[in-house]
């Protein structure tokens, strides 16, 4: 059994420990609020703004909208990695590195590029060389023009044909305690399933190819713009999460550490009275 001294320090370690990931714990709770109310407001709005565009794009007569709908033979793909920049929120990053590694075998690794977003993304994969940007500072100031402009050049690399299959590799927030792993395509857009394309019926002002040319750009910086703020709140949510189990396990450790303690002390003090006892006993005899 060790020894009283090493009992207190793991104590005091312990109640430290307790202190840092509650205090986490709060500090997450107190952002997820915020996060879970942008994501929810702006979700309906970017699958909405998504699916008029591609109903839109099946509607057009000749290619129009050909350089963002056409299906090539896929020979390339980028992969945009969506991870935090920070750790101690469960297995949020992990899930997300798994999945690229099942794309990048999916294609092959030499036909596979990798962009970064989140310092996690770019730690866990640089070593495979396939990373070609990586943009970490846009948690610092996450907001729709900063993401615009990685949306720019993720389009502009698809456009160049440098790419011929753009997808995002993100967590979905479900709840503060569920993170879904997304695998969704960012470029080219896909064509809509289950539904027939907008009527010819309704009159379009300006035109519909002009409507179509004009949205499209602003419909893929949003659904960036969702993927990232999705993945922000799902950090949260699992870094809350994280953090009360981690506070329950300390608070546990801590008290079998006290209970612990106090039988070695209760052994140590019964054993001075026995001697003590025995000492007085030898002396009276």
């Amino acid at each position: 059994m060790a020894n009283l001294k090493e009992i207190r320090n793991r104590i005091v370690s312990v109640s430290s420990t307790m202190q840092i990931t509650s205090a986490m714990k709060m500090v997450s709770a107190a952002k997820l609020k915020k996060a879970q109310d942008a994501i929810t407001a702006m979700r309906p709005y970017s699958e909405k703004l998504t699916e008029l565009i591609q109903s839109l794009s099946a509607s057009l007569e000749g290619d129009v909208a050909a350089n963002y709908t056409t299906q090539r033979e896929v020979k390339k793909v980028l992969v945009v990695a969506i991870t935090s920049n920070r750790g101690l929120c469960g297995a949020l990053n992990s899930n997300v590195l798994k999945q690229v590694k099942i794309l990048t075998e999916k294609y092959g690794h030499d036909n596979v590029g990798i962009f970064a977003i989140g310092k996690k993304a770019n730690d866990g994969l640089h070593k495979t060389n396939y990373v070609i940007a990586n943009r970490s500072d846009i948690f610092d100031d996450l907001t729709f023009d900063n993401t615009a402009e990685i949306a720019q050049s993720l389009t502009h690399l698809f456009l160049d044909g440098e790419y011929d299959k753009v997808e995002l590799v993100y967590n979905q927030f479900v709840n503060a305690a569920t993170q879904n792993v997304v695998n969704e395509q960012f470029l080219p857009l896909a064509p809509i399933k289950g539904a027939a394309a907008i009527s010819s019926d309704y009159i379009f002002e300006p035109s519909k190819e002009e409507i179509v040319l004009e949205l499209i750009p602003k419909s893929l910086k949003t659904q960036l713009y969702k993927a990232v703020r999705d993945s922000f709140a799902a950090e949260h949510g699992a870094r809350m999460t994280a953090m009360h189990k981690a506070t329950d396990n300390a608070t546990d450790l801590r008290n079998q550490l006290k209970l612990t303690y106090n039988k070695a002390r209760q052994a140590a003090i019964t054993g001075e009275i026995l001697e003590i006892v025995g000492g007085a006993e030898a002396l009276n005899n």
